[in-house]
């Protein structure tokens, strides 16, 4: 009789040679990553598990059992270590313990195999039956991952605070964010959380615009919140197409074209938005007595006649401004339009994206006002000639200046403007910055409308070498009595100012941040944050380490033990990685937050990711051909900060956006990656706070896994919350868009979007019928499906 141990070669057992084989060489793998990760300080488990793997692997080829009693306890030991080092997080325990299970899964069924036949039956029953038990386990755990708890109670209704716009959101959206204060709030309640189950489409149609240009077709992505004013509906497309549709059924009525060329289109080709104006004391009927006002992407400002889309012949030259003049050289692309300008007592305040990462001496920041009848210009700042508001003959604005590129907020009766304002054009090295640069970028800054004055200004980083430009609007509200903006940042931080003077109503304090990197004389020892509420988590550890298996958990190890890294602000250096968490797209970007101002509630949908970042000395960068982007070689696409000259400055900058390994596309962060959070303006307490979005779109090798779990996954768009108590939002990379109860964060109604939802949705009404609209044009850096698609949403009529 053989033994249990050993079978003769006429019954080898071909299973047992390959997947001893396979846990052989993935222990060799591990080994060698081990010992590496250990060299740079890190744990010591992979080195450990790979050499018994080896030992595990080399059995089970030779045809002994006792290879499949090592690795039961191999995996035995993983999931003991697994569970000391993350406790119970179902998706920190992914990586550790899933690919692990599948391999013991195919031991168990092996095992059998390697001992006499009349126990085989034993074995392979018991094995399955663990596995089908194991598999449920961990698939009930990480559906439940993400039902955190409700922490506070929802507050009462208690009246609207006052809004000190002309046209507010009702049964109307006349302005992006419902109006210029950005509460992104409807007070229409036909929809409820007890019918919103029962919504469906009401109609769908397609704009048109698609790209025609492969060179351009990688950078489209329409992220347009429409407007509706009476009985239209005004929807923009990535090339600024105006379309004028029939609110109840998307019947096109007009379409209007301003002619942007293809090489006008920057990283991505965006309208965010359109605004509305009423002409004061114009006839109802009189030409353009109601006007669209449009920025475009090859930065000109445009009036259409929002009855009849022909152009205002009485703005400018023809019905345009093109915000280009006294700007000196502009290479195509690098001057756009992306977000709609705000008009505050009868002036258009503008300002414009510059084309990131590429020279230090990119074209000016510049922010203008322009009469919003005749197009005359009324004045502009530029923060290097405080004392200028109008250029003279021959003079240009300063270059390199930081820039606006989202939108700004505006206040009727203070009669300011609140200037949420970005970087200077190299957005990683401080070196070259002068004075006043140092002053204003990265700050909000409320201009007075007529004068074009800086009133006061409020900055969240100084000597900012992060990009964490201001993205979102300030939204404005009353707190506890006082005229305040809510103002959300990338690092996570929202504060409460007091609108008329910039003094901070919450607490605001400072840390100790790192020092060091290529410019250690240029980093400050402290930074501002907010006290009060932050979207930020804890500084990452080597723990926080991701993957769908230990061999890419093993890989972020090693990259994050190499980085340099001690926390928040750590700064960028030239002979190694850095990280940067939270990352460029963290916390609040142009999607902003919302407000519920009958409840005192904010929602803020978030980013919760890293960036891995390295300065590349500009001989490197000049041997690796990275030069400014010249969009008639093709040179344009790609994430931000990847491969970017910053020419004119020593050092290029390469950043890995989210932080991600090649080959598989995975993440190194463990879940989540975005999150939703209601919080109580009051008390500055969280509601509830829950990862946002799903892993159906997501997966290893960019192959969709389909799986209806909540991961928290990357999002760019905003939420509008409606007087019933729901929030609308789509925005997640998992293309749905969805109903969120505001008292609990639950989702109550979700719907599969034909393409990427990256765009805020507005509410709205048309003869006692609610509607919810979205636009899906998908975006590229989320790398979500592009599309032209506008789709509305209302209840079952009646009968």
């Amino acid at each position: 009789m053989p033994s249990h141990d050993f079978l003769p070669r006429r019954r080898r057992s071909w299973g047992a040679t390959i997947l001893g084989a396979v846990i052989a060489l993935i222990g060799l793998v591990l080994a060698v990553g081990g010992a590496w990760l250990v060299g740079v300080g890190g744990s010591a488990y992979y080195l450990i598990a790979g050499l018994a793997m080896i030992v595990s692997g080399v059995l089970l080829v030779r045809q002994r059992i006792a290879g499949g009693w090592l690795y039961i306890a191999i995996f035995a030991a993983t999931l003991v270590w697994a569970v000391w080092e993350v406790g119970g997080n179902p998706w920190a325990l992914v990586p550790r313990v899933v690919a692990p299970l599948v391999l013991l899964v195919a031991v168990l069924l092996v095992m059998p195999l390697l001992t006499r036949a009349a126990s085989r039956w034993r074995w392979g029953g018991g094995g399955a039956v663990a596995a089908v038990v194991v598999a449920a386990i961990a698939f009930t755990a990480l559906g439940k991952a993400s039902e955190a708890p409700v922490m506070a109670a929802l507050p009462a209704a208690s009246g609207i605070m006052g809004d000190p716009s002309l046209h507010q959101a009702g049964a109307d959206w006349p302005a992006y964010g419902g109006s210029y204060a950005a509460r992104r709030f409807s007070p229409l309640s036909q929809i409820t959380p007890g019918n919103v189950a029962g919504l469906e489409r009401a109609w769908l149609i397609h704009t048109g615009d698609m790209p025609s240009n492969p060179q351009v077709a990688g950078t489209y992505g329409a992220e347009n919140t429409p407007l509706k004013v009476g009985d239209t509906l005004y929807v923009c497309t990535p090339k600024n197409l105006v379309l004028a549709l029939d609110p109840a059924t998307g019947r096109q009525k007009w379409r209007f074209d301003p002619k942007v060329s293809d090489d006008a289109i920057p990283y991505t080709a965006a309208c965010r938005g359109v605004s509305y104006y009423e002409t004061p004391g114009a006839a109802p009927t009189a030409p353009c007595a109601r006007r669209i006002v449009e920025g475009t992407l090859d930065a000109r400002i445009v009036e259409i006649d929002a009855a009849t889309g022909q152009r205002c012949k009485d703005f400018g030259v023809n019905g345009e401004v093109d915000i280009k003049q006294g700007m000196g050289q502009v290479s195509p692309g690098y001057i756009s339009i992306n977000s709609p300008p705000t008009i505050v007592r009868g002036v258009i305040v503008t300002g414009h994206q510059v084309l990131d990462g590429q020279d230090r001496w990119a074209p000016s920041g510049v922010i203008q006002a322009y009469d919003a009848v005749t197009g005359q210009q009324r004045w502009s700042w530029d923060m290097m000639r405080p004392d200028r508001t109008l250029l003279k003959a021959g003079e240009t604005y300063t270059r390199g200046t930081p820039n606006m590129w989202t939108i700004a907020s505006g206040d009727e009766q203070l009669g300011l403007v609140y200037l949420p304002m970005g970087n200077s054009s190299a957005d990683y090295y401080s070196g070259l910055r002068r004075p006043a640069e140092d002053e204003f970028a990265t700050s909000l800054v409320a201009i007075d409308v007529a004068s074009g004055k800086p009133r006061w200004h409020f900055q969240a980083v100084r000597n900012d070498v992060w990009d964490y430009d201001f993205g979102s609007q300030a939204t404005l509200i009353d707190y506890k009595g006082t005229p305040a903006l809510v103002l959300p940042s990338k690092q996570g931080d929202l504060y409460v100012l007091d609108r008329r003077t910039g003094r901070p109503l919450t607490p605001v304090g400072t840390i100790r941040v790192p020092q060091g990197g290529v410019e250690p004389a240029r980093r400050p020892a402290t930074q501002r944050v907010s006290l009060w509420q932050t979207l930020r988590k804890p500084t990452l550890t080597e723990r926080d380490m991701w993957g769908m298996s230990p061999i890419d958990q093993m890989v972020c190890r090693i990259q994050f033990r190499k980085a340099s890294y001690h926390g928040f602000f750590t700064p960028p250096e030239s002979d190694r990685r850095s990280i940067e968490y939270p990352g460029y797209n963290g916390g609040s970007d142009w999607g902003g937050i919302a407000v519920d101002p009958a409840r005192g509630v904010i929602v803020a949908n978030y980013n919760d990711m890293p960036n891995y970042v390295r300065l590349v000395p500009r001989a490197e960068a000049d041997k690796k051909g990275w030069a400014p982007r010249d969009q008639a070689r093709g040179a344009i696409g790609g994430a931000e900060g990847a491969g970017d000259p910053q020419a004119n400055t020593p050092y290029a900058i390469d950043v890995n956006a989210g932080w991600r390994l090649p080959f598989t596309g995975m993440l190194c962060k463990q879940p989540p990656y975005g999150g939703i959070r209601a919080i109580d303006i009051a008390s500055g307490k969280t509601i509830w706070d829950r990862p946002f979005g799903t892993a159906r779109t997501n997966g290893p090798f960019g192959i969709p896994s389909m799986l209806p779990l909540t991961i928290g996954v990357p999002n760019n768009g905003g939420a509008v919350v409606s007087a019933s108590g729901l929030i609308f939002i789509a925005a997640a990379t998992d293309n749905l868009i969805r109903a969120i109860d505001l008292k609990t964060g639950k989702t109550l109604w979700t719907d599969v979007l034909p393409a990427g939802g990256q765009a805020t949705p507005m509410l709205y009404e048309v003869a006692g019928r609610e509607y919810l609209v979205i636009m899906t044009g998908g975006h590229h850096f989320m790398e979500t499906p592009i599309g032209d698609q506008v789709i509305a949403y209302a209840l079952p009529k009646r009968g």
